[in-house]
């Protein structure tokens, strides 16, 4: 197949690469950019930190351990963030695994901890020789783009329905931030959209009672490590699945969500800084830290700015909030988890709509081609399937590409910008 070719430069499309760092990063904190990094910091840190903290209880980690957890996934993914929007002005946003997170919660039920540890490290070791040998960065430039951006369409699909799930469950709160998103919109630029949304439905739920410290086991404590074990049983159970999950979800997401956004992002360098990532976080006790999906595509949206040379502001954003929750995880958790989930989701399906819409464009645009295929894989990535412990991002890019290759259809002629 022949398909688009993406380069790697330091800067966005746009960026003025003249500009002293400092400058350029105090222009990219607008109110803008730092309202879609609370946001997106926000949906991080709450539902996502419930699975972390199931996993935990799954395996009867200690609050020491737990703590260590979250300090490993947050701080050094909020590390990531900083390292990749300061070197490549982009907003390539950092966190973890979220379906990662998922599979350990059955995984540790079996499986010891220690050998856990040693899988999490042994699965950052295998996403950063990925990295490092370019592999990641080919398989991406011969992916057909329409298919790309099908599965980025259906894997964040799921928070535009969330969206409206979130209104149906709290109509007022909910339903006033979605109100609010959409009447800000319309009469003003100067304030973003997301963030009307978000002081509209905090400022209701504050008022009807509904904001409650959440009642969650993890003390205040020193984070504790855990000696790793390495085994081939651990390598094969979680090191693998959860390396796949990585490059073919986590890493793909964000790659076509910049793509859809026109950046050219740094392929094998966002593998790389995936693979160290997982190896710090997991000699901590955390299963990965890796450019993250979700929290990419909405500090990549145009939430975050209409000048997208300016969006990796809302990454760093994102990266200082992630590293302070990190720090100081067993304080903040009961804190961010009471607010109203509903609420949580509604601003961030609402943050993603241009995103979406972008990712439809680029799918089913008769001059790319690959229509079918990426039918295929919009569908599969909105299945949610999971396959040999892998999730359905992964898939859709298998499924969509064979189908695509059964059907001989045409390679796409638009190359990524």
């Amino acid at each position: 197949m022949q398909n688009h070719t993406l380069e790697n430069p330091d800067t966005s499309p746009t960026a003025d690469s003249s500009a002293p760092w400092l400058k350029s990063l105090m222009q990219a904190l607008n109110v803008k950019s730092v309202s879609a990094g609370v946001v997106a910091a926000l949906f991080g840190c709450s539902g996502p930190a419930l699975i972390v903290i199931s996993a935990a209880e799954a395996g009867n980690l200690s609050n020491g351990q737990t703590v260590a957890w979250l300090l490993a996934i947050y701080f050094v993914g909020g590390l990531i963030s900083l390292v990749m929007a300061l070197r490549y002005r982009q907003p390539i946003t950092g966190a973890y695994s979220i379906p990662g997170a998922a599979i350990m919660i059955g995984a540790l039920a079996t499986i010891p901890f220690t050998e856990a540890v040693g899988a999490f490290i042994m699965s950052g070791a295998i996403v950063l020789l990925l990295g490092v040998s370019g592999v990641i960065g080919r398989i991406m430039n011969w992916l057909p783009m329409p298919i790309v951006m099908a599965m980025i369409a259906g894997a964040l699909i799921r928070f535009g329905t969330g969206a409206v799930q979130s209104v149906e469950s709290m109509p007022l709160i909910a339903g006033a931030a979605a109100v609010a998103f959409f009447l800000s919109a319309r009469l003003t630029k100067a304030v973003p959209p997301v963030l009307t949304a978000a002081i509209v439905g905090f400022g209701i739920a504050l008022a009807m009672g509904s904001i409650q410290p959440a009642d969650v086991n993890i003390a205040f404590v020193a984070p504790e490590l855990t000696m790793p074990t390495f085994t081939l049983n651990g390598l094969l159970a979680i090191s693998v699945p959860l390396a796949a999950l990585v490059i073919g979800a986590e890493n793909a997401q964000a790659t076509g969500v910049l793509m859809a956004e026109d950046y050219r992002p740094p392929i094998n360098a966002m593998t790389t800084i995936s693979g160290i990532g997982g190896m710090i976080a997991g000699a901590i006790g955390g299963h990965n830290a890796n450019i993250a999906g979700p929290m990419t595509a909405i500090c990549s949206s145009e939430q975050a700015g209409d000048d997208k040379s300016k969006r990796y502001g809302a990454t760093v954003v994102n990266g200082v909030l992630f590293c302070a929750f990190g720090l100081f995880a067993g304080a903040a958790v009961p804190f961010i988890l009471a607010l109203p989930k509903a609420l949580i989701g509604a601003v961030a399906g609402l943050a993603m709509i241009g995103v979406l819409i972008a990712a439809f464009q680029h799918a089913f645009s008769k001059a790319a081609g690959h229509q079918i295929g990426a039918m295929v894989a919009l569908l599969v990535a909105m299945s949610g399937i999971s396959l040999f412990g892998i999730s359905s991002p992964f898939w859709a890019l298998v499924f969509g590409i064979l189908v695509s290759l059964l059907l001989s259809e045409k390679p796409s002629e638009n190359k990524a910008k």
